[in-house]
């Protein structure tokens, strides 16, 4: 018999002085209720008054109140069936006979609620039993359903949930800083004010601001086009008022006057492509925090508008960049990626662009692949970075771009440095990280060269003087290759800069070296490789390294992207698009067949224009218009004429020499 059960017959309870033996009843207020009925109906209420009365008083003196036990359900619960039973036989001696009537009676009662009792246990345990195997049965179907969706069709794709998995913390900046610097260093001493009513809600990937404009929905909402093995396909889209703006953009960006953007802002501060070209803008003129706060708007704009199924970290949800109305969603969220790289956050940078992945990861239209590895490296995900190669190397030859290249090499050292893996582990990363290294000189030898100039390291004169590394063999190299050899050296530089990672170079540079006299048998093989491939870059590889801005690749594009106008909020549109409304013609149409030199004069001068059809204008005006353009362009042409003439190339000064004039160089 367990203490309780003996505290019980004794008439006592833990802080509790001893009752009466009247008092000693099995049953809660409801069977002593019972009992009196049955001996004495007369003396119902003043018995149970006078117990109520008791206990109440004998509670008062508890120092603990959480060792009263008030419900008798809860103890009978706890308490064994075997010892209910000897408590029963206890009572049983010492009550009188006619304590005995009451006895059988709330014993049966007892009993039928133990039955209850075990049957709604039961029942409860098969229903839990149940749910238990539909929620098995539907997250299996599930995982089946989402692995066939990220498979191909004819062979089986690994899985790219892992890599495309976004965390709703990790989009938040704050998440980041935090973890560098503290709470106290980023919040400070601001307390959480109130939300400002006119924004309706806080979303995930910005909060709303109090100098934002008042918040009312630009006219763009989402629709679901359709649902295919586990993925959702979405689109945004324009009501007809939103088009009428889109139309007064339009204008105002042939206007070349981004007044003419501002003004348009301020009577629709969430129009999405203003926000983008006006953050442009701003940028250009070196005011970084309002081109942030601008491209913030922008997504704020776009996550109001989200359709209830579309789910920015499940990786399920697409978006077609053929789409005019998609696109600037994704050029919104690769300039917010930018900003937060610069601000030093690369975790927060990399969960934005697995989300740009997830979008669309078959055709990639920005090209993030050239981005991600750089992103995981800074924010030391390697094992990220390996799982991603390793993953995707089937059906996506990650391979064979330099960046993946370079990289996984870069990574497998990294991972060979740290002290808390085992010996033999790290000297297998070691030899993996040479193997990989190695093998990406020999396929990309045109990379060593720029990456050291740019890290300010002098090579040794033996590699300056081989043939395989010199910069005359870079002569024949493709031009598509040079563009993306280009792109990752600008970008990572600052990678390679590490004494130790030098170091290592140096050595597997030796080694290649080595590889390259005894012609082995892999270099010509990867130079045929070099030879066939690289031949032209798609259309993605173009406008990522526009939107990239980085001089190295930018001056390494090719022609037709160079003399085509390019957009901020819209550049390098795909040559098959799907649009769903088109611009209505105008009377006074802009420069739509012109030519570069007259893009030229009109950029300089709005007022200038050449068609192949002349307005409908009187003869007069045509020739007012004529002589206007004439003394224009002679204007021009005498100002760049005094411009060129007063240009004098002078050699500066050299410091070394002791026998030069002081005032020979004013």
């Amino acid at each position: 018999m367990s203490t309780r059960a003996l505290r019980r017959l004794k008439g006592k309870q833990r802080g509790q002085e001893a009752l009466g033996l009247e008092d000693l009843t099995e049953d809660g207020p409801e069977e002593q209720l019972d009992t009196a009925n049955v001996t004495a109906p007369s003396s119902t209420t003043s018995s149970s008054n006078t117990r109520k009365a008791k206990k109440n008083k004998a509670q008062k003196n508890f120092s603990n109140i959480y060792e009263v036990i008030c419900d008798v359900d809860i103890e009978a619960e706890k308490i064994s069936p075997d010892e209910d039973a000897e408590k029963r036989d206890g009572h049983a001696t010492d009550k009188t006979s006619h304590h005995d009537v009451s006895e059988s009676k709330s014993g049966d009662k007892t009993k039928k609620r133990k039955k209850k009792k075990k049957n709604k246990t039961a029942s409860e345990n098969g229903q839990d039993v149940a749910p238990d195997e539909n929620i098995d049965l539907i997250l299996e179907n599930l995982e089946q359903s989402h692995s066939h969706s990220l498979q191909s069709d004819s062979s089986g794709r690994p899985d790219r949930r892992c890599v495309l998995h976004v965390e709703h913390r990790n989009l938040n900046p704050e998440t980041e800083l935090k973890r560098y610097f503290g709470a106290r260093a980023v919040l400070g001493d601001q307390r959480p004010r109130q939300r400002n009513r006119h924004f309706h809600r806080s979303l995930w990937m910005t909060s709303p601001k109090d100098s934002w404009p008042r918040f009312s929905r630009p006219g763009i909402a989402m629709s679901l086009l359709q649902s295919k093995d586990g993925i959702h396909y979405f689109t945004f889209e324009h009501n007809r008022e939103y088009q009428q703006i889109q139309f007064k953009f339009l204008d105002a960006v042939e206007s070349m006057d981004p007044n003419n953007i501002v003004a348009l802002l301020q009577l629709n501060p969430y129009h999405i492509d203003s926000l983008l070209q006006l953050s442009d803008v701003c940028r250009i003129q070196e005011d970084q925090e309002m081109a942030r706060d601008l491209i913030e708007r922008a997504l704020y704009s776009f996550e109001c508008a989200f359709h209830p199924l579309f789910s920015l970290t499940s990786g399920m949800s697409r978006l077609d960049y053929l789409r005019p109305e998609n696109r600037a969603f994704y050029l919104a969220l690769y300039k917010h990626m930018m900003f937060l790289e610069k601000r030093g956050c690369p975790r927060t940078a990399l969960e934005y662009c697995k989300l740009i992945l997830s979008l669309d990861p078959d055709t990639d239209p920005l090209c993030m692949l050239l981005l991600i590895d750089f992103l995981m490296l800074r924010s030391r995900e390697y094992h990220s970075l390996i799982q991603l190669y390793q993953d995707w190397e089937e059906h996506k030859n990650l391979s064979q771009l330099p960046n993946f290249a370079f990289s996984v090499a870069l990574c497998h050292f990294h991972l060979s440095q740290q002290e808390d893996l085992d010996p033999s582990e790290r000297d297998n990363f070691r030899h993996k990280a040479d193997q990989i290294l190695q093998d990406a000189l020999i396929m990309f030898p045109g990379i060593l060269m720029p990456l050291l100039d740019l890290c300010t390291v002098q090579p040794d004169e033996t590699v300056t003087s081989h043939v395989f590394f010199a910069p005359r063999s870079l002569i024949g190299q493709p031009l598509a290759l040079t563009e993306l050899t280009a792109l990752y050296v600008g970008r990572t530089f600052n990678l390679w800069r590490e004494a130790a990672v030098m170091l290592w170079l140096e050595t597997n540079v030796q080694t290649v070296l080595h590889r390259v006299d005894v012609k082995d048998p892999l270099v010509e093989d990867y130079e045929n490789k070099r030879k066939q491939r690289y031949l032209s870059a798609p259309r993605n590889i173009h406008r990522h390294v526009l939107l990239s801005e980085i001089k190295e690749a930018t001056s390494s594009l090719p022609l037709e992207v160079t003399t085509q106008p390019v957009m901020g909020f819209d550049p390098l549109p795909p040559l098959d698009s799907i649009t769903s409304y088109t611009r209505p013609e105008r009377q006074h149409n802009g420069a739509s067949n012109e030519s570069t030199l007259s893009l030229f004069f009109r950029s300089l001068l709005p007022n200038f224009n050449l068609q192949g059809g002349q307005r409908q204008e009187d003869d007069q005006e045509v020739a007012r218009a004529g002589q206007e353009l004439n003394q224009e362009v002679n204007r021009l042409m005498v100002a760049m004429r005094d411009m060129l003439a007063n240009i004098r190339f002078q050699e500066p000064p050299r410091e070394d020499n002791p026998y030069r004039d002081d005032e020979e160089w004013d």
